[in-house]
Formats: structure tokens, sequence, C-alpha cells
């Protein structure tokens, strides 16, 4: 029986998700019997603030929204956004028969199920209702066999809940009183952050190593074609039966570490110019089968790395584009750590291979992939297009960003179900010996695929660029052993280590799953919190570390070891699975965890260094902060006595002690990467002016002009007299004026500045007396007539220009709508999504990249010179995915002045008594504005605590 007739016979269903656009699918499938309503997310939460706390809860409740004394018992309040959606959904239950509860099924939705039931307090049958596809089967199916609550999986959630929320709100306020204010603290949040800034520190003690070796291009002396190469090029492997060092064989700091033969430039070049006349031949051939399994059908994670390496997608952006996919049917749940595929998938896909590339590309029996990642989730399955066929992505109607990503996870699905890639891997070795005696032998490696098998739907990307991919064939000469060769070119090449790459986004979710930190379905709101936070930031695809995060990295292992440790992170994982599996008891854990086993300070120093439980008492830890120096924890030595040093408002870097003799100091560049900043360019910083540049006396006032470099840019000022009031209705403000583009403050003069400070200037009256004048605004130089602005081309045209030019421009019409578009700033290539070229513009509010369709603002660590193609792209595809902005609504007209005739009598009858009730109404209106001021005061620390631990690792 259908679910529609099903509710005509039973009266009205109220199903509940979590999203409108997932509600308006569902209700496609289900039909007029069912109200398909949206939660709109979470409705009901810790409160974010103290303001938020009923009035009946104290102290240290108050601030954390948690009861730790009594069972850590959470204080839950519907979200102040949430409270009109609460009263909807509470009005449409009055008028139905049951409801069912469709959020997603995994911790996070189980638990929006639960908060759901507890707020609405139904008085009907309740059903928990689950699907892992948005299909009119799977509804229908999922409507036919409900189940009850998962108590265990709320529970769990709610434990993940209180621990963050005292993880963030007792770190964080540490953060704001030795490093910066407003800054946060997360169980995930900071070790993530560490790992950014550990490979940052690599970076900054790795030591290039410089190495050489040998690369020859060598001739069978047949024609030769495809299949049988005439030449080959190798590489020198060994010396005298010594291996040549390459550049695995170095440590970061430079040196060798295994027993090889380290060839320097003289070495190589000699060496090179002895095997000139050499006679070279086969000593080896070693032939081996090459085989290629498909990869496992998509998880949360390595559909972020693909999304990443293969259409420039961030995690979060990735995210964003994979649950519009679910919601609106075409692929299955998207978070989830299972690689499992339903039969119902396998047949499907199964069928595809057949159809699409014949059954010689199918294997005997249907291929499974069951295993599933260390503290896997709930029971999924893996991501893939939705329904018992597959749609392919010309037939879903999908364009840009969504067409891509299905594109992906579909080809990704097919390819699982098809047969392994074969063929041969070749390695040839070539030997000669050198006129000094000397035996050097090269080699070098082939691949051939003599059936492509699962490749010829689907190839993996790579984190590493030069890496070569699976797909990639290199053939060789058929050749045998003891074949002559005769050496074309024999070249010396140099080479020198490399420091270690950067985290991507792509790289840092694939260490964190390894390292089993976290859970891969918050792995983006993760990286989304740091980035954010300003503790990391990008550089092309790079996630480089702020100064800022060196110093909360830094107190955090000094003080707080154990928390930002990663084995006791990935652990506390293990407990929080086993509270899920009802192994364990949330409380007892929670209590440990916070106020630990021991008495005193022991515990928690044992917490904080390293030792011991790993679950020391974070409550102790937090307490006596005396042992933290807040200045040492924010500071770092350069070298040449030169220390960087991160301040409330910024880092800087100073030599000496303040107030004495030879004190310098600099500020430095808010996107310069920590592994940039040497001793020399320390030096070059220092050696900069820095302060005020006094220009000489204004000759009509008789005050000091200065030049400044200000926060906003450098700039001039007047030096006001002493007792000059600053404050008032008789204050005066000194004359400031911004520097022009093309001024600096090493060139700027008093003239200069004098010029700047006297605009506006008038310019002229037109023939009706209207005064004209030239001003520099915050979008450029312009004239202003009355209220009508005109854009001036350059800045120097505020001094040069004339009346009548000034005429001339007024007597051309208006422009309306855009300038004529400026011609790019840098070209970066074509967008893999939109497929059109993308270039670097300066808009009204700064540099943004556009495909043409799509425009995407810089951010503040990029710049136009150092942007990447792929950064680029990045972008683009998390403005897209971000969909269009929404429209300002507009005010709404005003409401047309009552009827006077009929209002007189009554407004005159009643004008005492409203004398009186407004008089009352005045003094307790003023009392209650005083205590919300107090109220709201005292909230503001807990309000930054909520702030921070925003990005909860749910």
């Amino acid at each position: 029986m259908s679910p529609t007739s099903e509710a005509a016979q039973g009266g009205r269903r109220l199903v509940i998700v979590e999203s409108p656009a997932k509600a308006k699918t569902i209700k496609g499938y289900l039909g007029p019997g069912y109200v398909v309503e949206a939660s709109v997310g979470h409705i009901r939460d810790l409160p974010n603030g103290a303001a938020e706390v009923p009035e009946k809860y104290t102290g240290e409740v108050r601030r954390l929204g948690v009861d730790v004394e009594h069972d850590f018992q959470p204080i839950y309040v519907v979200n102040s956004d949430k409270k009109a959606q609460v009263k909807k959904l509470k009005d449409l239950l009055r008028d139905s028969d049951e409801l069912f509860l469709a959020t997603d099924e995994d911790r996070e939705g189980e638990a929006i199920a639960w908060h759901l039931r507890e707020v609405l307090k139904p008085k009907i049958p309740v059903h928990r209702m689950v699907f892992h596809e948005i299909t009119k089967d799977a509804i229908r199916a999922a409507v036919a066999n409900p189940r009850e609550l998962n108590q265990k999986l709320v529970d769990a959630q709610e434990t993940r809940r209180i621990l963050d929320r005292l993880y963030g709100y007792e770190v964080s306020p540490v953060l704001w009183k030795k490093v910066m204010p407003r800054l946060s603290a997360g169980r995930v949040q900071s070790v993530a952050t560490r790992l950014v800034v550990e490979r940052e520190r690599e970076r900054i003690a790795f030591r290039s190593a410089e190495y050489w070796d040998l690369t020859g291009t060598f001739a069978t002396g047949r024609t030769g074609d495809k299949s049988d190469p005439a030449t080959l090029v190798a590489r020198l492997a060994s010396v005298d039966g010594k291996r040549v060092a390459q550049g695995r064989d170095f440590d970061s700091l430079g040196k060798l570490k295994s027993d090889t033969l380290h060839l320097d430039e003289a070495g190589a070049r000699a060496l090179a110019a002895a095997l000139e006349q050499t006679d070279f031949a086969v000593r080896s051939v070693e032939s081996k089968p090459y085989r290629r399994s498909p990869y496992a059908p998509f998880r949360t994670t390595t559909l972020q790395q693909e999304a990443s390496r293969k259409l420039g997608f961030g995690a979060k952006a990735t995210m964003q584009v994979a649950q519009k996919l679910y919601e609106n049917g075409f692929i299955t749940y998207m978070r989830t750590d299972s690689t499992t595929l339903s039969e119902t998938a396998v047949a499907a896909a199964r069928a595809q291979v057949t159809q699409l590339y014949g059954a010689d590309y199918l294997p005997q029996q249907p291929r499974t992939y069951a295993g599933k990642v260390k503290n896997a989730q709930e029971a999924h399955e893996a991501i893939r297009p939705s329904g018992d066929r597959f749609r392919t992505p010309a037939e879903t109607g999908l364009t840009g960003d969504q067409f891509k990503l299905y594109e992906l996870i579909w080809k990704r699905t097919v390819a699982s179900q098809m047969k392994d890639a074969t063929g041969n891997s070749v390695t040839v070795r070539i030997a000669g010996t050198a006129s000094d005696g000397r035996d050097a032998e090269f080699t070098a490696s082939g691949k051939t695929i003599t059936f492509h098998g699962f490749l010829k739907a689907y190839v993996e990307g790579a984190d590493d660029p030069n890496a070569e991919l699976d797909d990639r064939e290199r053939r060789l000469p058929q050749v045998g052993e003891g074949d002559a060769l005769s050496a074309e070119e024999i070249t010396a090449d140099g080479h020198a280590t490399k420091a270690p790459a950067r985290y991507t986004e792509a790289s840092l979710v694939k260490e964190l799953e390894e390292r089993e930190i976290g859970r891969p379905s918050t792995y983006a709101s993760i990286i989304g919190t740091i980035l954010d936070r300003g503790y990391v930031f990008k550089k092309g695809t790079a996630l480089v570390p702020s100064f800022l995060s060196f110093a909360v990295v830094n107190l955090l292992e000094k003080h707080f070891g154990r928390l930002v440790d990663y084995d006791f992170t990935a652990r506390m994982e293990d407990d929080l699975d086993r509270i899920a599996r009802g192994e364990a008891q949330s409380v007892p854990w929670l209590k440990r965890f916070y106020f630990g086993e021991g008495e005193g300070s022991g515990a928690a120093a044992e917490a904080g260094n390293g030792d011991g439980d790993h679950l020391g008492g974070l409550k102790e830890l937090v307490t006596d902060l005396g042992a933290i120096d807040a200045r040492e924890v924010s500071s770092f030595p350069v070298g040449s006595g030169i220390v960087l040093r991160v301040g409330r408002y910024g880092p800087y870097i100073e030599r000496g002690e303040r107030d004495t003799e030879g004190h310098q100091r600099a500020d430095i560049p808010g996107d310069l990467a920590p592994d940039e900043l040497t001793v020399e360019l320390s030096e070059e910083l220092l050696a900069k002016p820095s302060g005020d540049f006094p220009l000489g006396t204004d000759p009509a006032t008789g005050h000091e002009i200065v030049a400044k470099d200000g926060r906003y840019g450098p700039y001039v000022t007047e030096v006001l007299p002493e007792g000059t009031p600053k404050t008032g209705k008789n204050a005066v403000k000194p004359r400031t004026a911004s520097l022009f583009k093309s001024m600096s403050l090493d060139t700027v003069t008093l003239e200069d500045a004098l010029g700047l400070m006297s605009l506006p200037r008038v310019v002229g009256k037109d023939a009706e007396g209207v005064e004209i004048t030239a001003q520099n605004g915050r979008y450029g130089p312009y004239l202003k007539k009355g209220t009508d602005s005109r854009s001036l081309e350059t800045e120097d045209q505020l001094f040069g220009i004339t009346l009548d030019e000034a005429l001339a421009i007024y007597a051309q019409p208006k422009q309306r709508g855009r300038a004529a578009a400026k011609p790019p700033l840098k070209e970066l290539g074509e967008d893999p999504v939109s497929g059109k070229p993308v270039v670097v513009k300066d808009g009204r509010f700064g540099p943004y990249v556009t495909d043409g369709e799509t425009n995407a603002t810089l951010r503040s660590a990029d710049s136009v010179e150092e942007i990447t193609p792929e950064r680029g792209y990045e972008l683009l595809a998390e403005k897209r995915a971000k969909g269009p902005a929404k429209k300002t609504a507009k005010k709404a007209a005003k409401k047309a002045p009552a009827k006077k005739t009929a209002a007189k009598k009554t407004t005159t009858a009643k004008k005492t008594a409203a004398k009186k009730t407004t008089t009352a109404k005045k003094t307790a209106a003023k009392k209650t504005t005083t205590a919300a001021k107090k109220a709201a005061a005292k909230s503001t620390a807990t309000s930054t605590a909520a702030s921070a631990e925003s990005g909860s690792e749910g």
C-alpha cells in the first residue's frame, strides 16, 4: 500500500526534516496526505552566552551552560532565531495524527530528532523515519518501516557537545588573558592548527642539501616506432656498486643519513667527461606483471580530497555542493565513513559497466569494499548516485559545480565495479666503464598497460603535482641483456632537497583521518574554523599558519600538553565511541575529564605535561595560570638578537629591551609566511624608518606637519599645540589626509602634505553659481557639484583639473551602471568547472577573480602577484557553492495615517491619563534599560566563549 493511501486512511501525518530543500523533494514523493516541514537545522542547543540562560541558573552553570556539579546536566534553550519555526511546527502538530522525525541517520540527525520530540512534546504516535537517499522508493520504504529513536546515538552526541563546550569555554579564556582577546580553542580545531604549525616549524628548521647525478640518453641504433622507441633516458644509479645519493638520503638538516655516494658538481662533471667515449651495454632487463585494482567508492574524506585535487574545491565548498545533490535526490548521504555499496547499487553500477564499456570490462563477481575506517560512525553506504539505476551525468540536467561533483561521484562508483588494469613494468640497467676505470650503472623504468580496465572510467588524482598518475605509460625500447647502446648525451644534473610541503585542505583532511583525530564529517567545518579565526591563511592551495597560531600552539603545548597531544585526542575519540556503543558511561567519563581522578596540583600537572592518565582534570588545569608567562609564550627568537613577538594588536619584531638605547621595533606584514621571516628580512624591516616623519611647519598655522604609517596606510597630519581640547564641544581635530598611491613616506614633502590636507579643493562655479569641488574619497578621486558626483581618472587631477575641464566632464551625460571595464590584472587560465577563462580584475571593493559568470573577491591573504590558478578556481568554487547573494528586503511602506476626524475626540479624552501612564512607563523603562545593560555587559565574556566554540566538533 502506498504512503499516500495509508495517509488517507490514517489521517494526516507531519514529517519533519532539517532543510527546506529536503522537505520540498520529499513532499513530492509522499503526496497530499503528508505535511513535510523543515526544522531548519537544530532548534535547540546549549546557550550561546549567559544572556540566554534562564534566570534560575547562576554561577558556573550560567557561564558554561552545563551543570558540572550535577552529572553534567546540559541547559538547553530554543535558539532565538528558531522560535518562530518551533511555533509553526507546534501549530502543524496540533492538526496531525502522526509525527515522523525524518532527520539524517547519524549522531547529529538523531540528536535533532530527539530535541524536536522534547520541545514539541507530541501527544500523538512518534516514529523515527530513516533513509540514505532521497528517491521515491527509499522515502516510501522509510515511511513503511519506521523505528524508535536511538538513545545511544543521542547520548553520544550529547557527550561530544558537552565535552566541546567544556573545552572551548575553559581553555579559550586562557588564550584571551595570555595571548589576545577573542581567540578560541577547540578539541580538534586546536590539534589541526598544531599540525599546520608543526609543518611550518619543520620548514623553518629545514636546511637544503645539494646533490648531483647524471642523465644519459641512449640509442639502440634502430629507427624505432611508438611500440619500440629508438632511445631511452636513464639516470645514474650507482658507481662501482655504490648507490648514488638522491633526495631521500638526506635528513631535514641537509646531512647524509645513508651509506651512499654523494656527488657534488665537480665530481658529477668529471664523471660525465670520463664517460664520453664509453661503450654501453644492457646489463639486465627485469620485467614484472603490472596490476592495479579499482579505488573504493567515495567516503566523506576521499570525496573532499579528490574534489580538491580535480576540481579545486575546498572541503567546505565540496560539502555544500554535495548537500544540494543529496537533498535534490541525486546522491546518497554524503557524511559517511563507509565504502560499502548496497546490492542495488552494485547491480546498477555493473549494468552501466556493461552498457558503457562492454562485458569485457565487467568482473565475474561483484566487487565488495567492506573495510571502513577505525572509529567509523553509523553504518551508511558509500557516497554514490542514488536510485536503482544510475543517471549518467548528461541525464541529470545538472550544471556548474553540481554537475562536476556528480560526475566525479558517478565515475568513481562505476569504476569501482570494473576489472583491474593490467600490463607490465620493466626495469632496464645499462652499464659502462669510464675512462678512469669506474663502473657506472644507469637505470630506466617503464610501464605498459595492456588492458586499462577501470582506468577507462576513472583515474585518481595525487597530492604531489609531480606524481605520475596510474594511467600514465612509459614505453622503453625492446632490448635484451647484452645489447649494445650508444650514449647520445650524458649531462650532469644538480638538485636540492626541498622543505616538506605545506598542508593543503586535502592533505590535512588525510592527515587527520590517518591519525584518527576527530570525525570525518566535521573536517570541513574544522578547516573553515581555523581559517576564519585567522590561525591559518591560504597561499594558493597551501595552508599557512599565522604568527598568532604559533603563540596559541606554543601556550597549549607548554601548559596544556595533553589537550593538543595527537594520541590523547585519538584516545578521546575511542572513548566517545565506546560511549556510543554502550560500553562506557557518559557521566563518569566526563567527571574524570573535567575533575580528574587525583587531588591537588599533581593531577593537573600530569594532564598538562603529558604524563599520567590521559583524563587528568581540566578544571584544575585552567584555574592556576600563574605559571604562564604571557610574554614568553608569544616570543620567538629569529637570530642576531632579533625576537618575533605576537602582541595584542598583531605580530612585530624587536631587538633590545624596550625604553633602552638602541631598541628597534618593526611591524610584520600580515601575509608573511613564518618560514619567510629570516634574519636578513628582519634586518630590512628594522632598518626602515618608523614612527613620525617630521616634514616641516605649516606657514599658515605654525603647526608641525608629520607623515605616519598607519593601520590603513601612510598619511600626513598636523601636530596640534599642547592644551588643545580633544573632547567636548570645543574639541579640535587635526587635519589629516592619506597619501596618494604614487607617494611614499620616503619621498613625501611638506608641499605635498599641505596640498593633501587642503582637499577638498574648490575648482570653481558653474553658470548657475553652483560650486564644483575636487575630492579624494573611499573609491578614488572625484568631482562634486551639489549632489552630482563624477569620477576622475587620476589622483593628480585633484590639483590640476581646471574649471573648463570640470565643466566639460559635467557636460557629458552621467554614466549609469558600471563604468567601462578595466583590463584584467592577471590571467589565470581556464576554469575546470565552467571551462571559461579566469582573470583577476580590480573592482570597487578590491581585486577579484571572475570567469565572466561568477565573481569572488580575493581574501586578505591573497595577492594579485602571488595568486595561483588553483587558488583562483577554488575561490570561484566556494562562491558558486554559496549560491546567489540574498537580496535585502525592501522596507515596508509607511502606513497611511489614521483618519483624524474620528480620532480627535478619543485623543482629547485620553490625554490626561496618557500623560500619567507615559511618565510611569518612562521611569520603568529607564530601570529596565539599566538592568538590561548590566546583564548584557555581564554576558559579554560568555558570548565570546560561545563564539569561540562555534567550531564545535559535533
